[in-house]
């Protein structure tokens, strides 16, 4: 075959083409493009010793405090496989709900490579309380047994439930008493202070989060997320760490750069604030369709809901979704910074048409 055939780059997709699988399904939002196009050119110093890492930091501190601290990543089991390195020691462990992205989503990589054991609680929420940590956080004096050092919660939760402020508050407070840190995952944390129409700040550093993982994929980034060190008593040697983790970029202001469209102005507001009226757009109309049962509280930007195997099996081949529990018939729609209001609509109809076959 001809190599000139393969020299060409062309768009191989229809851009028209719109799914409610995940939100990482999206594209990058504009604004964020244009920022990595103005970063381009000329040289920068490599492995965040740049200038647009080093304007990040300002940003992050505007948003977590003074103490604030970013170290930006390629993804999310990276920036959650490296904040929980940082903040346990080799014989420590991590409470988490049994629903969370670190046990379920993340292929064991915080056991595997952050070499730590998950002690996971069963939820209905997707939430951790003080009183459901209590059934893991015990024997820290047992060699038998993991040591309880973290809790690790999710804001919005794995299935689209927020925390308050004061329930993070009483989670911090609860875990502290015991020694232990607190870790927040935070893939979609701008649809969460959308959702609560607060500041980031006001359930982070304000109520005592030690390290979060912040995101930027979910939210219009290309690639790229971040470690915010919030308690710098908490952690040690997180440079060490990120690099022995594989998450040290070499360009990374291309990585910085990205985190800083979204966050020095209203970018990643405006983005979350859209997805979560989608969503909501979303499930006011499944709750106008007999047979269909949304299963969360809708607080974010996705959709919870069950409805027979065989119609959502139909509706995939005309909309990609993934399911949930296929046992229980359980799926999940996820709204993103593009779905448009044509784009839901057209979701229902299909909806509709095949509960109605």
């Amino acid at each position: 075959m001809n190599p000139t055939a393969f020299t060409q780059a062309r768009r191989r997709h229809d851009p028209q083409v719109r799914g409610f699988a995940s939100d990482n399904y999206a594209g990058a939002h504009p604004e964020v493009l244009a920022a990595l196009a103005l970063a381009n050119g000329g040289h920068q110093v490599a492995y965040g010793e740049d200038d647009y890492t080093e304007h990040l930091q300002s940003i992050v501190r505007s948003h977590f405090g003074a103490t604030a601290e970013a170290f930006p990543v390629f993804n999310g089991t990276g920036a959650n496989v490296v904040a929980l390195q940082a903040v346990t020691d080799r014989w420590g462990a991590v409470i988490c709900a049994e629903s969370a992205h670190i046990n379920v989503d993340e292929g064991g990589a915080p056991e595997r490579m952050g070499g730590l054991k998950l002690l996971t609680v069963p939820t209905p929420d997707g939430k951790l309380t003080p009183e459901l940590i209590d059934r893991q956080a015990y024997g820290w004096e047992d060699e038998h047994r993991a040591m309880p050092q973290v809790v690790s919660i999710t804001q919005s939760t794995e299935l689209g439930t927020l925390y308050t402020p004061d329930e993070i508050r009483a989670i911090c407070d609860h875990a502290h008493a015991h020694g232990m840190k607190v870790h927040l995952d935070g893939s979609r944390i701008a649809n969460a202070a959308a959702s609560l129409d607060v500041p980031m700040r006001t359930f982070t550093n304000a109520v005592g989060v030690d390290i979060l993982s912040l995101g930027g994929t979910k939210n219009g980034a290309l690639f790229g997320e971040a470690v915010v060190v919030i308690n710098q008593d908490a952690v040690s040697h997180m440079k060490h760490l990120r690099k022995l983790s594989m998450q040290l970029a070499s360009k990374m202001r291309f990585v910085s750069v990205q985190l800083e469209a979204l966050l020095a102005r209203d970018l990643w507001l405006r983005n979350a604030r859209h997805a979560n009226e989608m969503a909501q757009r979303l499930a006011e109309g499944v709750r106008a369709v007999h047979g269909v049962e949304i299963l969360y509280p809708v607080q974010a930007n996705g959709v919870f809901a069950r409805l027979p195997h065989d119609v959502s099996e139909r509706l995939q081949k005309r909309f990609r979704f993934y399911f949930w529990d296929e046992a229980a018939g359980d799926v999940r729609w996820m709204c993103a910074f593009d779905t448009t209001e044509d784009d839901v609509d057209a979701f229902l109809a299909a909806l509709k048409e095949e509960m109605a076959r």
